[in-house]
């Protein structure tokens, strides 16, 4: 059956040109914007700032959005620290996650969350499991899409917030293909859009974010037959409010191409 000359876009880097023969084999008509290159952890000095002010006692409360990111900060943080410093540390603090994947990351740190907000989780279940505790010095660990909202409810609570940004992955050097991919998708010109890593939708809206046309491209996006090479970047999707129409049976790139190629 194949794409039947749907246009397709994809995010690869390294693989760019492997990808896209594997769409036009299945009759699809490719866009391939590499989106990412690698950053050392140790290149994540947000992260550091908070460990150090975390250890200091200058935070009441840690809240945790995503389990991804929540496992990537603790990595990060394994490269300089003892290996149980961060979750001893946390153990010290209140910590609130946004529903059941941070607060998996986090029992696997032998960390329990002292409140879970409970579905859909979003922002406003956060507000209100945070309602009326008296923690005013707080740290939001943040991978992908800022949480605006919340901050903004915080802080009209009279918080002091800390933003930590944890990445293991840049945007590339040549952002030329990316920010096109960016604009195509704002107009509406992708039919299915295919990620292989969840850093590439992060990336995908970060540059759609600073050309201006983030609501346009989110919006063609849910749009599009989006399919996801599985459960961790079908996670990021989700927190943009995008649901794949499918994973593939294998995590494999040229598995994922076929099958979506079927539907």
């Amino acid at each position: 059956m194949g794409f039947g000359g749907l246009r397709v876009l994809a995010l690869e880097s390294r693989r760019a040109a492997e990808m896209e023969q594997l769409i036009r084999k299945q009759g699809g008509e490719p866009f391939v914007a590499p989106s990412m290159r690698e950053a050392p952890l140790t290149e994540n000095a947000e992260a550091f700032e908070f460990a150090e002010r975390l250890f200091a006692g200058e935070f009441e409360m840690a809240i945790f959005l995503t389990g991804v990111g929540t496992r990537l900060l603790n990595r990060v943080l394994g490269t300089r620290y003892a290996e149980n410093a961060f979750g001893a540390a946390l153990q010290r603090v209140a910590v609130v996650a946004r529903g059941p994947k941070p607060t998996a990351a986090l029992r696997e740190m032998g960390v329990a969350p002292t409140a879970i907000a409970p579905e859909p989780n979003t922002w406003r279940e956060l507000l209100a499991v945070t309602e009326g505790r008296p923690e005013r010095r707080i740290a939001v660990q943040e991978y992908g899409r800022p949480s605006v909202e919340l901050l903004e409810g915080l802080g009209a609570r009279g918080a002091e917030v800390m933003r930590v940004r944890v990445y293991q992955w840049d945007l590339p050097e040549d952002l030329g293909p990316l920010r096109e991919a960016v604009r195509r998708l704002s107009a509406g010109e992708f039919d299915v859009a295919l990620f292989t890593t969840s850093i590439q939708v992060a990336h995908l809206m970060r540059v759609a974010r600073e050309e201006g046309v983030e609501a346009a491209a989110l919006q063609n996006l849910q749009k599009c037959r989006v399919c996801s090479i599985g459960p961790t970047t079908t996670e990021t999707l989700e927190e943009f409010g995008v649901h794949p129409a499918m994973e593939p049976s294998h995590p494999k790139m040229g598995i994922l191409v076929k099958e979506a190629a079927e539907l």
